[in-house]
């Protein structure tokens, strides 16, 4: 009796500590709070070549953060990033509000797993790559009152990179942090009174989420 005991223990044990293992083929979906935090730096603006002599910044948002994973084998996954559309004031330095704009940052990464089959922590990092698309671009009113017209933000093609952990609660579930940096850069463009205007914007934003997933 106590050697079945012991041996069923055993068994026991093997089974929770693989628990926390992917295998290939398994796929996790993740939803949370997604937050892009922009880094940004500009050029200063130009109307008809004259420099303004002021650049421009780019206020945080956060929203609903989707993401898929599917393991092409228990170490490599490819992710698929997803949200809600961001919404972002844009100022001018010193100046103040200036307009804003909304943009989706449809992101895919091959992420690395540190596979710890007795941990219910598992870290991964990732590459990937990016594609920003902007939308929604308006001045504020009183710009617009001003002679402001016109606003338009080129897409954006970048890489990203990131780091994050699962946190298993069990075979299924699991609490998911990741932070990542993503090379978001554009040209916006405009018109002040008929005359054309310009900015070149790097935003390249840390992007942190915090979500709960299940595995497939």
């Amino acid at each position: 009796m106590k050697k079945s005991l012991t041996a069923l223990a055993l068994l026991l044990s093997i089974g929770a500590t693989t628990a926390n293992a992917y295998e290939t083929g398994d796929m996790v979906l993740r939803a949370g709070l997604t937050s892009v935090a922009p880094d940004e730096s500009s050029s200063n603006v130009f109307v008809d070549g004259g420099d303004l002599g002021v650049g421009v910044n780019v206020g945080n948002n956060t929203q609903l953060g989707l993401n898929f994973a599917y393991f092409v084998s228990p170490n490599w996954a490819l992710e698929v990033l997803a949200a809600t559309p961001f919404d972002h004031d844009i100022g001018l330095n010193t100046v103040g509000a200036l307009g804003s704009t909304k943009h989706l940052p449809p992101t895919v990464s091959a992420n690395y797993h540190f596979m710890d089959s007795s941990s219910a922590f598992q870290p991964y990092v990732g590459l990937g790559l990016n594609y920003t698309i902007f939308f929604d671009e308006e001045f504020t009113g009183a710009n617009q009152a001003a002679g402001f017209s016109g606003l338009d933000l080129d897409a954006s093609f970048g890489f990203a990179a990131q780091i994050g952990f699962d946190y298993m609660l069990d075979e299924k579930w699991l609490i998911n942090a990741s932070a990542r940096y993503i090379d978001i850069s554009t040209t916006a463009t405009f018109d002040l009174n008929g005359a054309s205007g310009s900015v070149d914007v790097d935003i390249d934003p840390y992007v942190y989420t915090v979500s709960v997933g299940y595995r497939f």
